[in-house]
């Protein structure tokens, strides 16, 4: 593991740094730091064009091949420019599961007709995807998937219900886990589809949480349709390719979130500086704590991504959801504390959360989402350490 970059790394830097700095001005100014978690609502509309806006200039997919619209970028280059993307106050990607998801998925394992229909207009920006996958009936356990598909004059037919279905209010496509082998179960005859959104036989629900957004939803699809071809492998390999999926969403962008979480930290003690808490030895012990354990999150990760050249990364990747969850559950306390009363006011109408309280209530659902606490802890010990699996039933 090598923790320095190049010169010419280091150049690459200062590019990515300096067309941020040029950019991220006028009028999209306003988007500096919003839009991110618990703030997702914000600037919608102004985010979605700065999507375009860095789609233009080459500045969305950076890590994908050159083949395939993308900056052909090495694994540090991909580390550069998402820790400068999160220090210049990059607002939230809207075009983030396109990029890091879907679009890697249909390189990976689409066919050519696939990825010159869909490659394109995530590289600009243009449409949007959420993600498939979790059901009131398989949340972690995915493999309990019951959303059906069939085959119908050339076309798939899905019914069925997915949950916690970030970015569907908005987004154009879907690439979604169903079941298409009659009277299978568990990981066996599964598949991974392609659906567009905007048809009458989906609904979208929107799920509020604490912060007062709703950026996940409930999807219904009552017979919705999609063509026979948008199937992302054979038929009943949909648990391989959401396998696949899963490994990309633990790739470079993991060091972007990571410098969102030092800007967090960073605003957390510039107000324990002001309000007099950085007096407290045990909250000094505390931010210290914060700061180490981001060092150490940083240097996993970048040992998890050293030599990673295939979507199956190595049993480190294992390990990082359940240290970052925990770690940044535990930074939204800190900010609480640190505020003291404040953390318990809002200035005036109309009574919007602040920035740091929106991080605490937030946090509340890091160690859920995306795999329990517990799952992962199951996770670790059965595939990293091969421990016998967990007594079911």
């Amino acid at each position: 593991m090598n923790l320095a970059f190049t010169p010419q790394e280091e150049g690459f830097r200062a590019e990515v740094a300096g067309w941020m700095s040029a950019h991220l001005a006028g009028d999209f100014a306003p988007l500096r730091n919003r839009g991110g978690p618990g703030d997702e609502h914000a600037y919608f509309e102004l985010r979605h064009e700065w999507e375009r806006h860095m789609g233009e200039a080459g500045w969305t997919c950076v890590g994908w091949p050159r083949a395939h619209g993308g900056r052909g970028a090495s694994l540090g280059e991909q580390v550069i420019f998402h820790e400068e993307y999160a220090r210049a106050g990059g607002p939230g990607r809207v075009g983030h599961i396109g990029e890091g998801l879907a679009g890697p998925t249909i390189i990976a394992f689409g066919t050519e007709v696939q990825k010159r229909r869909f490659l394109p207009p995530i590289v600009k920006g243009e449409e949007l995807w959420c993600q498939g996958y979790s059901e009131p009936s398989a949340g972690s356990d995915l493999a309990n998937v019951r959303t059906r598909a069939t085959r119908i004059n050339g076309k798939w037919s899905i019914t069925g219900q997915k949950i916690w279905t970030s970015l569907a209010h908005v987004a154009d496509w879907c690439f979604v886990l169903a079941r298409t082998e009659e009277g299978s179960s568990g990981h066996k005859g599964l598949s991974y589809l392609l659906v567009p959104m905007k048809q009458a036989s989906i609904e979208v629900r929107p799920i509020r949480q604490m912060t007062g957004t709703s950026e996940f939803n409930e999807v219904f699809f009552d017979e919705a349709l999609t063509d026979e071809a948008n199937i992302v492998g054979a038929p009943g390999e949909g648990w391989k390719v959401a396998m696949g999926t899963l490994a990309f969403e633990r790739g470079a962008s993991t060091l972007g979130q990571q410098m969102a979480f030092r800007n967090q930290l960073g605003e957390i003690v510039a107000v324990a500086k002001r309000n007099g808490a950085a007096k407290d030895p045990v909250i000094r012990q505390r931010l210290a704590d914060a700061w180490i354990g981001l060092e150490v999150m940083r240097a996993n990760a970048l040992r998890m991504l050293s030599g990673a050249d295939k979507p199956e990364l190595g049993r480190e990747a294992l390990i990082g959801k359940l240290y970052w969850a925990t770690w940044h559950r535990s930074l939204g306390k800190l900010a609480m504390d640190v505020l003291g009363p404040e953390a318990e006011i809002v200035a005036e109408a109309p009574y919007g959360l602040t920035a740091l309280q929106q991080l605490f209530l937030f946090t509340r659902a890091d160690t859920i989402y995306a795999g329990t606490n517990e799952i992962q802890r199951n996770i670790i010990a059965e595939r990293a350490l091969g421990m016998p699996k967990e007594q079911r039933g």
